[in-house]
């Protein structure tokens, strides 16, 4: 997958950019924290065990908190920013093709975007055609665990054609947006993706109110 090492290089720009004390779309995450998250789970596996599983949840944030609070400096944040730009060590499970490709490429986008949409100011990239049917094929492969908390049948929609049957029920909602977007919502960054919505007005609503996202 050609996109993820471009998406690590457009991430660690992102972030260095933003600096070590600003906004993310991730709860109760600074940059830096954010910059933590994205070191623990590819430098040090076991410590990050609790960001997929909750028994190991107190560790994985006491790890956080420890890497966070080296990078509240400048110069402590850019070093971190620059570890992981420069990829996982080699005794990573990370560090295998097939494992980066699988966990990265959403992983890399929506968290650039976790950054980028945290201002008041913001406008959605330009995207290469082939990257954007990248994320769709990752998104619909998906797409009905991360929308297995609603209560409604969901149908997302390309305005290019495309559509993806994530959930069936007898009352849907069809989601219309570019991959991008439709990918931002599906991971729960639903006031920040550019999406419409088709269907009647109380499913809407219900849509809009829903648990959405891991």
């Amino acid at each position: 997958m050609r996109y993820v090492q471009p998406s690590r290089e457009v991430l660690a720009e992102t972030l260095l950019a933003a600096g070590p004390q600003a906004p993310t779309l991730c709860e109760g995450w600074l940059t830096k924290d954010l910059a933590a998250h994205l070191y623990l789970r590819e430098h040090k596996p076991a410590a990050a065990l609790g960001f997929f599983l909750k028994p190991f949840a107190a560790k994985t944030d006491k790890a956080m908190e420890e890497v966070a609070s080296r990078a509240s400096t400048t110069e402590g944040y850019a070093k971190l920013v620059r570890a992981f730009r420069a990829g996982p060590p080699r005794l990573s499970p990370m560090h295998l093709k097939a494992v980066d490709n699988s966990a990265n490429l959403v992983e890399y986008f929506i968290h650039t975007e976790d950054v980028r949409r945290a201002g008041d100011r913001w406008a959605p990239r330009a995207l290469d055609p082939d990257y954007s049917d990248a994320l769709w094929a990752d998104l619909i492969k998906r797409a009905a665990l991360l929308y297995r908390g609603v209560d409604l049948g969901i149908v997302l929609v390309r305005p290019d054609g495309p559509r993806h049957v994530a959930k069936r029920a007898p009352v849907s909602v069809a989601i219309i947006g570019e991959p991008c977007e439709l990918l931002m919502h599906a991971h729960g960054r639903t006031k920040q993706a550019l999406v419409m919505f088709e269907g009647q007005p109380d499913a809407v609503a219900l849509l809009e109110s829903a648990d959405i996202g891991i």
